[in-house]
C-alpha cells in the first residue's frame, strides 16, 4: 500500500529543477512496490488554462479541445466555470461548451462555481459535479475573488448544501497551500483549517494547490502532515501544482 511519503514524492517537484520533478520517486527511500496502483489526474486545462488566455478562445475550439481530451484516457476533465463574465470573460460561454461537448461514459466533466448563481447555471447546463474554492491566504483571496476567506467559505457551504439536495457531488479547492505572492510562506495550520471546514461542509474530495509553484518536498510534507492530523479519514486529498 502506498505511503503518504510516496504520494508526496509523486506530486511534488524537486526544489530548483523542474525537470527533476519525479526524480525523488527513484531515490533509495522508495521502491517500485510502494508506488500507488493508480493516480487520479484531474485535467483543468479547459478551465484553469483557457481562463488565463488574453484573447477569447472560440466556443467551437473549446468543445473540440475537451472532446480530444476525452479520447486520452482521462477520467476527469474540468470543462469550464460559471463565474460572472465580468471577472472571467474568457469563459462566458460555459453553458454552450457544456451543451456542445460529446460526453463519454466513465468520464466526469465537473465545473467550477463560486456561488449559488453559478451552481444554478451549472445545473441548467447539465453538470453532475462541481467544485468550490477558497485559499489559505487572506491577501490572495481578496485580490483574486474580491472577498475574504470567511466569505468564500460561506458561499461554498451554500453551494454544497444545495448540491446535496439535487444529488451533485462537490470537490473543494484550497489554493496557496505553501506560498502566496503577497504574504510569502503559508502556515500549514492555515491550510488545515480550510481543509477541515470544506470536509465538514460536505466536499467529497479536497485539492491542495501549490498555486504559484514554490513548493518543495519539505514544505509539502510539513503541510500534509498538519492536514492529515485533522483529516486522517478523508482518504481523498490531492496535491495540485501549477506547471
Amino acid at each position: 500500500m502506498a505511503t503518504w511519503k510516496t504520494i508526496l514524492k509523486l506530486f511534488c517537484r524537486c526544489y530548483g529543477n523542474r525537470r527533476a520533478r519525479f526524480a525523488a520517486l527513484f531515490s533509495t527511500e522508495t521502491t517500485m512496490y510502494e508506488l500507488p496502483k493508480t493516480v487520479k489526474v484531474v485535467e483543468v486545462g479547459p478551465r484553469d488554462g483557457l481562463q488565463n488566455e488574453k484573447v477569447f478562445v472560440p466556443t467551437a475550439i473549446k468543445i473540440e479541445f475537451i472532446n480530444r481530451l476525452s479520447e486520452t484516457g482521462l477520467s476527469v476533465i474540468e470543462a469550464t466555470s460559471f463565474v460572472s463574465p465580468k471577472w472571467i470573460p474568457q469563459l462566458a460561454d460555459g453553458k454552450l461548451v457544456m451543451k456542445g461537448i460529446a460526453r463519454r461514459p466513465g468520464i466526469n466533466y465537473p465545473v467550477l462555481v463560486p456561488n449559488l448563481k453559478g451552481l444554478e447555471a451549472a445545473i441548467e447546463a447539465g453538470a453532475n459535479e462541481v467544485a468550490v474554492f477558497s485559499t489559505a491566504s487572506e491577501s490572495f483571496c481578496r485580490k483574486n475573488v474580491n472577498c475574504s476567506i470567511t466569505e468564500t467559505l460561506e458561499k461554498s457551504n451554500q453551494v454544497v448544501q444545495k448540491a446535496k439536495v439535487v444529488g451533485i457531488k462537490v470537490r473543494g479547492y484550497v489554493s496557496c497551500v505553501v506560498g502566496c505572492p503577497y504574504e510569502g510562506p503559508i502556515k500549514p495550520t492555515a491550510v488545515a483549517e480550510i481543509a477541515v471546514k470544506m470536509h465538514q461542509m460536505g466536499c467529497y474530495e479536497i485539492s491542495l494547490g501549490d498555486t504559484i509553484g514554490v513548493g518543495t518536498p519539505g514544505t509539502i510534507r510539513e503541510m500534509l502532515t498538519e492536514v492529515l492530523k485533522h483529516l486522517p479519514e478523508i482518504g481523498r486529498a490531492s496535491c495540485r501544482e501549477r506547471v
